[in-house]
């Protein structure tokens, strides 16, 4: 995988679907639904992004991206749950190592939506993506120690924890542990046949 071949994928990001999603491009009509979760303390406790203010602020936001996704240059797709049509959340790519035909993925999820396996089913999508159309052999995520929510979804993947980096990010002021999860292709699809 080349820099440019990624962008050319990404900058007519593809639909996915699962059974009760669909992972589509961000719109500026998503703002209300994007605001109802991204304005949470309890969502921006562990990301490294402060509650939106007002919505003004996250329609700014979001078309803000559309030049993004136009360049190839932004990973990730609006978590839609297909019954309701509404934004619950994202996930996607947060990085690429094209050298070595890896990434990280990362999701969030409105909390009026968690404990449902939403993000574990989005996210199942996206590492099937990076796999079998990007050609990636590992795919990591990463979490702020405490969010165990998150590792759960990670143990979902059949992602292996492989350790600790200690105040690997400062957020606010305030330096954090990191834990990596992470998923090698033939593990993926190993699993998968069960």
């Amino acid at each position: 995988m080349t820099v440019e071949l990624l962008g050319k994928i990404f900058a007519n990001l593809p639909t996915l679907n699962t059974e009760r999603l669909v992972l589509r491009e961000m719109r500026v009509g998503d703002c209300f639904d994007m605001f109802d979760y991204a304005k949470r303390q309890e969502v921006t406790k562990y990301l490294t992004w402060s509650p939106h203010p007002n919505v003004e602020y996250t329609k700014a936001y979001l078309k803000n991206l559309k030049n993004h996704y136009k360049m190839g240059m932004f990973y990730d797709w609006a978590i839609i749950l297909k019954d309701e049509n509404k934004m619950i959340g994202t996930c996607g790519f947060t990085r690429f190592n094209l050298p070595s035909n890896s990434a990280e993925i990362g999701y969030v999820i409105n909390p009026d939506f968690r404990g449902k396996g939403i993000a574990a089913e989005a996210a199942t999508r996206v590492i099937e993506f990076g796999f079998d159309n990007l050609g990636l052999n590992r795919i990591e995520a990463r979490y702020m120690i405490g969010n165990d929510a998150s590792r759960r979804v990670m143990e979902k993947l059949g992602m292996s924890f492989e350790g600790v980096a200690r105040e690997a990010i400062c957020v606010n002021g305030v330096y954090k542990d990191v834990g990596n999860c992470a998923v090698l292709k033939k593990e993926f699809e190993k699993a998968k046949k069960f």
